[in-house]
C-alpha cells in the first residue's frame, strides 16, 4: 500500500543539524586549475536531478562543495539536511534516516519522522555512506530508484520527493571491494561522482581560504585580526597539510584567537618535520647506527628551530646562543629543511638561504 507523503503535526521533528554554511562560489573553487577544472563538472550535476556521489581525503570540503550543490540545484528552497554516519551508532541508523512507528521498538512511544521525510523537496546529505549497514544501504537504494520507503516498523510505502548526495572519504571502488558499500548502491550513485582534491593540489588557494576565514572568525569571536603576512602565506602554500581545510582552519583559528602571526609558521615547520619521518621510505632495512643517527637529526631540528624563534629568527644569533659556527648553522638549517618555509624578504645568510624574518630590519 503507497500513501503520498504528507505533514503530519503530530510528527513534527526538527533536523538534527543546521544548515551548512556555504562560502562565496570564488572560496570554494579558488583560482588552483585543480578546482578550476572540477567546477564545470560540479555546476553540470547541480543542474541534474540525480544523486550525487562525492568522495575525497578528510577534511578536503566535500560538505562544502555538497552545500554548493543544493545551492546551485532547483531545490536551494528546500531543506538541506545532513546525516553523519560515523556519529551515530550503527543500530539507531536505520531510524534516524527513515524514522519510526509507534511500537516499532522499546521506548517507541509514537511515530517520528527520519532525516529523509525531513529533506523531503530538497536535499539529503549521507555523510560517510560506508559505515550504513548493508541492509540500510538496500533500503536508500529503494529509496534512490523509485523514491519510496517505509518507516522501522511499519507497512505503509511512502512516497518521498528528495535528492542524495552522498559522501565518503575512500575510493567508493575500494570501499565495494572491502564490501563496505553494496554494488547495486554504488553503480546507482557513481553515475555523477567526483573526488574533492587535497589542499595540497590547490595551495594557490591557500591565501584566499585564509583571509575568509579570519573574516570569519572575527566576527564570531569579536577579534580584529589582521590579514596573515605575506611570508606566512608562503609558509602555508609549503606545507603538506595532512588535514586538508579543516587543519587550516584550526590553525587560522589560534591565530585570530591569540592575534600572533609568528607561532604560526613555527608551528608549520615543527609540524613538517614530525611528518617527514613517516614520509622516508626503507626505514624497516636501516641499521641502529643509522636509525639512532636519523632521531639526533630530527631532534637537532627542533632545538634549531625552538632557538631560531628566540631570537627572531637572527641566525647569527642563533648560532652564537648554540656555540656553533654560521656556516655550521646554515648547513644543518638546510639539511634539516628549514629553508622550505624561507621567506626571500627574511634574512639572508652567506649561501643566499633565506628564512622568516617578521622586523622590520633583516637583523642578519
Amino acid at each position: 500500500m503507497k500513501a503520498e507523503y504528507r505533514t503530519d503535526r503530530a510528527m513534527q521533528r526538527k533536523p538534527h543539524s543546521a544548515d551548512l554554511v556555504v562560502p562565496p562560489d570564488e572560496i570554494i573553487f579558488g583560482r588552483s586549475q585543480a578546482m578550476r577544472d572540477l567546477r564545470p563538472v560540479v555546476e553540470q550535476i547541480a543542474r541534474a536531478q540525480v544523486p550525487v556521489l562525492i568522495y575525497g581525503s578528510t577534511g578536503a570540503g566535500k560538505e562544502v562543495i555538497a552545500g554548493f550543490i543544493h545551492r546551485s540545484s532547483h531545490r536551494n528552497n528546500g531543506p538541506q539536511v545532513k546525516i553523519s554516519c560515523g556519529a551515530i551508532p550503527t543500530p539507531l541508523l536505520e531510524s534516524e534516516l527513515f524514522g519510526y512507528e509507534q511500537g516499532a521498538f522499546t521506548g517507541a512511544y509514537c511515530k517520528r519522522r527520519g532525516m529523509v521525510e525531513l529533506a523531503h523537496a530538497g536535499s539529503l546529505i549521507v555523510d560517510n555512506i560506508s559505515d550504513l549497514d548493508l541492509g540500510v544501504q538496500a533500503k536508500l537504494l529503494q529509496l534512490l530508484q523509485n523514491g519510496t520507503f517505509t518507516r522501522l516498523g511499519g507497512e505503509e510505502e511512502l512516497n518521498i520527493d528528495v535528492r542524495a548526495i552522498c559522501i565518503t572519504t575512500r575510493n567508493p571502488q575500494d570501499e565495494v571491494a572491502d564490501g563496505k558499500l553494496r554494488p547495486d548502491l554504488y553503480h546507482r550513485i557513481n553515475t555523477t561522482s567526483f573526488r574533492v582534491p587535497d589542499l595540497r593540489e590547490r595551495a594557490d588557494d591557500i591565501s584566499s581560504i585564509s583571509d575568509y576565514l579570519i573574516k570569519s572568525f572575527n566576527e564570531m569571536f569579536g577579534t580584529k585580526a589582521a590579514p596573515l603576512p605575506t611570508q606566512v602565506c608562503r609558509v602555508l602554500r609549503r606545507y603538506h597539510w595532512p588535514g586538508n581545510i579543516r587543519e587550516l582552519e584550526n590553525v587560522i583559528r589560534r591565530y585570530v584567537v591569540m592575534g600572533q602571526a609568528e607561532p604560526i609558521a613555527e608551528e608549520i615547520a615543527q609540524r613538517a618535520l614530525a611528518f617527514a619521518p613517516a614520509q622516508r621510505s626503507g626505514t624497516e632495512n636501516l641499521s641502529f647506527k643509522s636509525r639512532t643517527e636519523r632521531l639526533v637529526r630530527e631532534a637537532e631540528a627542533q632545538v634549531i628551530l625552538r632557538v631560531l624563534h628566540l631570537n627572531n629568527w637572527n641566525r647569527r644569533k642563533t648560532a652564537e646562543m648554540l656555540n656553533i659556527s654560521y656556516r655550521a648553522l646554515l648547513y644543518k638549517i638546510r639539511n634539516a629543511g628549514l629553508r622550505d618555509y624561507a621567506s626571500p624578504k627574511g634574512a639572508r645568510g652567506g649561501d643566499g638561504a633565506a628564512l622568516i624574518d617578521y622586523r622590520t630590519s633583516s637583523g642578519a
